[in-house]
């Protein structure tokens, strides 16, 4: 699972589940793509790729979560995502973060995969662009540890979001191999279009 044949720092997992689902009106981490929770699902995704995997929730969320599955609730509050990678970072800054976000639900093990493959951990990220606008996509990235003082010194000039930091950093972005993997649902109109892409990909039937 871990490569021992490089010097790299070993990979955690972070499963983004934190968010409050405003657009969508329901909680995005509790959609069942795949036969069970999101949250879940991307969390099974990551053991293959981690040496520990932890889901990024709310303190108020803990006690909902299958105990089966080990948590990391924000230190960093009111963030938002920048705050659920900031709080992963803090909790081990010798490790780096796979973070992926529970609203990218064609995500898959291809994709992640290639993602670990072609990490460069001399940068502060490793990340993908984004097929939409060409930006880096900060939600499904290796965050590695140099990238903590950087997201600090971000957020002590009033920057949180994790985006701006890939933007203005040095950070390896790579062309994704499935760009559909990275469709971002935030409401239900993008949930309707994700249920068809699946269906069209036959990886579930609705």
């Amino acid at each position: 699972m871990i490569s021992k044949e490089n010097n790299f720092p070993a990979i955690n997992g972070l499963v983004l589940a934190g968010g409050q689902s405003k657009r969508m009106g329901s909680d995005k981490g509790l959609m069942q793509w795949h036969g069970k929770e999101q949250r879940y699902h991307v969390a099974d995704l990551l053991k293959n790729f981690c040496e520990d995997v932890f889901i990024s929730c709310r303190a108020d969320q803990e006690k909902e979560i299958d105990t089966n599955y080990k948590t990391l609730t924000d230190t960093f509050l009111n963030l938002g995502p920048y705050g659920g990678i900031l709080s992963a970072l803090r909790s081990d800054s010798t490790k780096a973060w796979l973070v992926v976000a529970c609203d990218l639900p064609l995500v898959d093990e291809a994709t992640i995969k290639y993602l670990v493959d072609k990490r460069n951990p001399q940068s502060i990220a490793t990340t993908f662009e984004s097929p939409h606008d060409g930006l880096p996509e900060p939600l499904i990235t290796v965050w590695e540890p140099q990238s903590y003082p950087v997201l600090l010194d971000f957020l002590g000039r009033g920057y949180t979001c994790p985006r701006k930091v890939l933007i203005n950093s040095d950070k390896t972005m790579l062309q994704p191999p499935h760009p559909g993997a990275l469709m971002n649902v935030n409401t239900p109109e993008d949930a309707e279009k994700a249920k068809k892409q699946l269906k069209q990909d036959k990886m579930i039937s609705f």
